[in-house]
């Protein structure tokens, strides 16, 4: 659902980015206010793994496909805030570096995504989860809050479409609504698996574990193996992802608004995800998902140890 350039007006660009500024620039203060020190890695490989796994589009009904979006997943792990910026991080990279998403669309990509999509995602997920607190009904609660985001995203955009003139909300709405109802369906089952494989296999990451001991050492095993991971999705998975139109691509072909999206006022190295002098598209779309892996990581990390205030040393804190 990354809207390209051409698709808003000039009042709706500068609306959505004036409105992802202020949500980026509180989720930062946020980030330095809440996240332990010891977290921060974590964004960096969340920030990793959702860049990989938004390059494997699945197929959804009526020659379509989706994939992650996942700021509910790293909300429900992370908090609200640390999910938003990880969004943001993959977009920027997304947009400057591979022409995913319009670089004067970008407030708006950031705004849906980063904003409604986990904001909106993560309310729903506390109100169900604090009805059903069992780790069965947290997972539950997840699977649900990631088809809302979803959803949620897409009302957005459409407004947003609206807003500028592009096609009538009347029309728009039950277009980009009812196409990512079923793209939400894979979003809450991914969400719901990967929350559930991180909650058997290292409790101690979730948000509400308190650290165990030698916490260090596990915590950077698991920032290690789940790089290499995602570094395999985007090796191996990706280059035979579903060439299908995503939602928002299908429903501007259908409703005949696909032309007006123009190319970007910025070049981007790599557009497309496909490296230049690489002649095999598999191999080149590899490369460029593994660059891109590799550099979510290290600006997510950067961006957070900048934010997060560092304790004074104290020796009662946990290895």
């Amino acid at each position: 659902m990354h809207v390209p350039d051409g698709f808003l007006d000039a009042k709706t660009a500068l609306a959505t980015g004036a409105l992802s500024a202020a949500g980026l620039g509180f989720a930062l203060r946020q980030v330095r206010l809440e996240l332990p020190p010891r977290r921060v890695p974590l964004l960096g490989l969340a920030a990793a793994f959702l860049f990989a796994a938004q390059l494997i589009n699945f197929p959804v009904l009526g020659g379509t496909s989706g994939h992650l979006m996942g700021g509910a997943l790293v909300a429900a792990l992370l908090g609200p805030a640390a999910a938003v910026v990880v969004v943001a991080t993959v977009l920027l990279v997304q947009c400057f570096l591979f022409a995913d998403g319009g670089v004067l669309a970008l407030g708006a990509n950031i705004f849906n995504l980063g904003l409604v999509a986990t904001g909106g995602g993560y309310t729903v997920y506390r109100l169900v989860a604090r009805c059903l607190p069992s780790l069965q009904g947290r997972v539950a609660a997840l699977a649900f809050a990631g088809w809302c985001s979803t959803v949620l995203a897409a009302t957005a955009c459409a407004g947003e479409l609206a807003w500028s003139g592009t096609v009538a909300w009347r029309v728009v709405w039950p277009a980009m609504a009812g196409v990512h109802a079923f793209i939400g369906l894979g979003e809450g089952m991914v969400s719901a698996l990967v929350f559930l494989a991180i909650a058997r296999t290292r409790p101690d990451l979730l948000p509400d574990a308190a650290p165990p001991k030698a916490a260090a050492a596990r915590r950077r095993e698991w920032v290690v193996l789940g790089l290499l991971t995602s570094l395999g999705l985007a090796l191996l998975v990706a280059p035979f992802a579903c060439p299908w139109p995503d939602g928002l691509e299908a429903v501007a072909a259908r409703l005949g608004f696909a032309h007006q999206a123009s190319a970007a006022p910025l070049a981007a190295p790599a557009a497309g995800y496909a490296l230049p002098g690489v002649a095999s598209p598999g191999l080149a779309t590899a490369l460029a998902g593994a660059s891109g892996v590799l550099l979510v990581f290290g600006l997510a990390v950067a961006f957070s140890r900048l934010a997060v205030a560092k304790p004074a040393p104290s020796a009662s804190d946990p290895a």
